[in-house]
């Protein structure tokens, strides 16, 4: 797709509320001629959807292994403009301290969409709770569900639950930011000056700085941008 509107007309991107939209609301603010129209994500809308009808010019919400489900699904090959955080996810408990007090037969949130599940059970896996099946080795390509894990020592419960943005300070166990394939992007199908600006800044120092700032490790930047 070639590029056809005013450099001067804002960009329209779709983002989820927190931190995505957070984050682009803060570019605006230090770079004010980047024109930019966020269009906040809800519940059911599909920001790829609207990406491959031209209703946006570029979307900031996901990772690149749901985005790779996308492509087929829409039958569309997407274009990755800037990589810029992470989302890690923990392991959490109001209960116990350490993974050897939670007891046999106890209960492990996870979140209920297919992503975030098989990054949870992964994770799980990392910390010696769980083990899967064979072949299961690489989270970016082998997406597993609860029915693929093959060791579960203390016979835990796995209960698919609704994901929320939580302080990373709280978790037990956590996701590392170094080579973790669910880095937050900025996708597009255009070549187009104005993402290339935006992706730019999305990726500098001042934003770097933001993040690092206001959510105390629960957005993580990628390697390249630690400040």
């Amino acid at each position: 797709m070639t590029f056809s509107a005013s450099a001067s007309q804002a960009l329209r991107v779709a983002a989820d509320p927190v931190p995505h939209s957070e984050i682009l609301a803060q570019v605006q603010k230090i770079d004010p001629q980047n024109a930019l129209k966020v269009i906040e994500l809800t519940s059911g809308v599909n920001a790829n959807e609207l990406l491959a009808h031209g209703d946006v010019d570029a979307n900031y919400f996901q990772h690149v292994p749901y985005l790779r489900d996308q492509e087929k699904a829409l039958g569309k090959q997407f274009v990755v403009a800037a990589t810029v955080h992470v989302e890690p996810l923990g392991i959490y408990s109001r209960k116990h301290k350490s993974f050897s007090e939670v007891p046999e037969g106890g209960t492990v949130a996870v979140p209920n969409n297919v992503t975030n599940l098989s990054r949870a059970l992964y994770l799980l896996q990392s910390q010696g709770l769980v083990k899967l099946k064979p072949g299961y080795s690489d989270p970016a390509k082998d997406q597993a569900t609860p029915k693929d894990i093959a060791e579960n020592p203390k016979k835990l419960k796995i209960k698919e639950v609704e994901a929320a943005l939580v302080p990373a300070k709280d978790a037990l166990g956590l996701e590392r930011a170094e080579h973790n394939p669910y880095a937050n992007i900025l996708v597009t199908l255009q070549n187009d000056p104005r993402i290339k600006k935006l992706a730019a800044d999305l990726e500098s120092k001042a934003i770097a700085d933001f993040i690092a700032q206001r959510y105390n490790g629960s957005v993580i930047l990628v390697a390249s941008q630690q400040p």
